[in-house]
Parts: structure tokens; C-alpha cells; sequence
């Protein structure tokens, strides 16, 4: 869930830079110091203010410890893995628009995107790792790893991004009524507020059951379908459901211990199948409407779906966010 306060943090820069319009770019020998030092400066803003957020939302509340390992493999259904590549891979993609704005030359902004990516969320797990809550995970670092290098990979074979991950979703309500093993009922969703946060804001970074992640595939460039329009992908996306906890359904509150049976609140997989809209190759002349639509472009267009999921279930969604 903390890799998307840095994505989010990643978006804010972005946006700082439309008004200087990322996509007029000079060319890679004539690298412009003062777009340079706007793109550091704002890079280095955005470290900072992101370090120090997530400090105080994560990890205040919660008491210090000398360096340690976590495996958190498994946890919330796989979801916050795949939020680290899609985190990873975003990241990379934005800032390697800003270097490249900035005049730098194209493989070393390849790297640079890539490396200040895993700047961001490298500095997450080192986070973790001195926090008694959480501890340095292994398999997010590997996401991490696999997210930048996915764009690394794409842009230095393609020079594009033809296999994206993205993400779809939005607020959910639980208004189901659960009980304690000692008897004591409460709302379904006081258990959602302590997990995810009581606002929409919130709600929309951490409710791993509201999201889904997509991976956008943009045929015509991947197996050469000429007649195929260039800006329509097809999408396989993933999700989960009823997960009130990291590894399963069980948890303390006012010392009550409340332990949701499987028969009630089955966790299980979502597979999606569905159309996608590469927004970046939608033909407009504004650069500024070119810049806006590659910060949009992170969301999964919403389009008629084919679920399949774990426990049997097959449906149609005439439209799917």
C-alpha cells in the first residue's frame, strides 16, 4: 500500500511540469541546464516530501527497531506485489519524460527513469526494515526490481511501452454485520476503516478489494497487426476479494477476537479480460493534452468485461472500473 503514496507523489511532480510541457523535448545534445535543474529540483522535492509523509502516516505510530527481514509472500492475495510493478514501472515512465524534457540523452534517461524509480521505492523498504510493524521484504524489493526493468526492456527495444500495467477501481461500503468469538457484532466496515482509512482518498490507496490491476497489451506493436489501431489494447486484469487482512480474515479489536468463516467471506481470485485505450496514442497537436494523457494513462480504461474467477464464477460486466 505505501508504494502508491509515491506513485502519488511521482503524479503531483508530473503535473508541476505541464505548464513547461514535458513533451517538448530538445534534442539529446543539447542538454538545457535550467530544465535540468527543474527536473532535479522537482525530483528531489518529491524524495523528500514523499520520505517524510510516509514517516508520518506509517510509521510514527509505531516503535523503531534495528534492521530486519520480512516475508510478507502472500500477502493480501498477491495484490501489493503487482502494486509494486505497476508502482515501479509508472514511476520509470514519468521520470524518464522528465529527463528527457531536460535534454538528456535517451539511454542514460532509460536509466536514470529507472533508477530514481527504484530510488523511491527502495527507500520504502529500507523504511520498513527499521520498523518493528513491517521489516524489509525481499519480494517487494523483486517487484520493485521487475516493474523498473519492464520499462527499461520496452523502451530501449521499442522506444514505447507496449506491455503497461494499469489500475482500475474506486470507494467501497462493507455493510455487513460480523461477530466477535465472544458474541460482540459490529459493522463490516469498521474493520475497512482501520484497514484502509475512513476517506475516499484513503480508501482508493489501500482497499486491495476495490482495485484491480491490468496488464494492457498494445497488439499492433507487440505481433505487428497492421491493421490493427494503434491506440486500442487488450487488457488481462487481476483482482481479489474479502480480504480483511494480510494473510487471512482474522483479527483483534477492544480485545474481541473476530474471525470471519470461509464459507461467509471466501478469499478468492478475479481474472478480467477486456479492451483497453492506449491514451498516449491518441493523435492530438496539443503537447499539453499529450502530457495530461500519459499522467491518465496509469488507469485502465473502463470497457465491457469477462470475469472468470477462483471459486467458479463467470460474468459479464457491461462496464468495469
Amino acid at each position: 500500500m505505501k508504494e502508491k503514496w509515491a506513485s502519488f507523489i511521482i503524479v503531483l511532480m508530473l503535473f508541476s511540469t505541464l505548464s513547461f510541457d514535458v513533451y517538448s523535448q530538445v534534442s539529446p545534445d543539447s542538454l538545457q541546464n535550467s530544465r535540468l535543474t527543474w527536473t532535479t529540483t522537482v525530483l528531489s522535492i518529491g524524495y523528500g516530501t514523499t520520505t517524510y509523509l510516509l514517516n508520518e502516516a506509517w510509521y510514527n505510530d509505531y516503535p523503531r527497531s534495528s534492521f530486519h527481514f520480512y516475508n510478507d509472500w502472500g500477502e493480501w492475495e498477491h495484490m501489493d506485489k503487482i502494486g509494486h510493478i505497476f508502482s515501479s514501472q509508472f514511476q520509470s515512465i514519468y521520470a524518464y519524460h522528465l529527463y528527457k524534457w531536460a535534454g538528456v540523452a535517451d539511454k542514460k534517461s532509460i536509466t536514470y527513469g529507472a533508477l530514481t524509480a527504484l530510488l523511491f521505492q527502495s527507500t520504502i523498504e529500507v523504511l520498513d526494515g527499521f520498523s518493528s510493524q513491517w521489516g524489509f521484504s525481499v519480494p517487494d524489493f523483486g517487484a520493485n526490481v521487475l516493474g523498473a526493468s519492464l520499462f527499461v526492456v520496452q523502451q530501449a527495444t521499442w522506444g514505447s511501452q507496449n506491455i503497461l500495467f494499469k489500475v482500475s477501481g474506486g470507494v467501497r461500503s462493507y455493510d455487513q454485520m460480523v461477530t466477535s468469538n465472544s458474541g460482540q457484532s459490529i459493522l463490516l466496515n469498521d474493520r475497512a476503516d482501520d484497514l484502509f482509512g475512513n476517506n475516499a482518498p484513503s480508501r482508493l490507496l489501500k482497499d486491495y478489494n476495490a482495485q484491480t490491476y491490468w496488464v494492457s497489451l498494445n497488439i499492433k506493436e507487440i505481433i505487428n497487426a497492421k491493421k490493427w489501431p494503434n491506440w486500442l489494447n487488450m487488457s488481462i486484469g487481476y483482482g481479489a476479494e474479502n480480504m480483511f487482512g494480510g494473510f487471512d480474515n482474522s483479527w483483534l479489536a477492544d480485545d474481541k477476537y473476530f474471525n470471519l468463516k470461509e464459507r461467509d467471506f471466501p478469499r478468492y481470485h478475479q481474472f478480467y479480460f477486456s479492451p483497453d485505450i492506449d491514451l498516449t496514442r491518441i493523435p492530438t497537436k496539443s503537447k499539453f493534452v499529450k502530457s495530461l494523457l500519459q499522467i491518465l494513462n496509469v488507469f485502465k480504461v473502463p470497457f465491457p468485461t469477462l470475469e472468470i474467477t477462483s471459486n467458479g464464477g463467470f460474468y459479464f460486466h457491461f462496464i468495469k472500473f
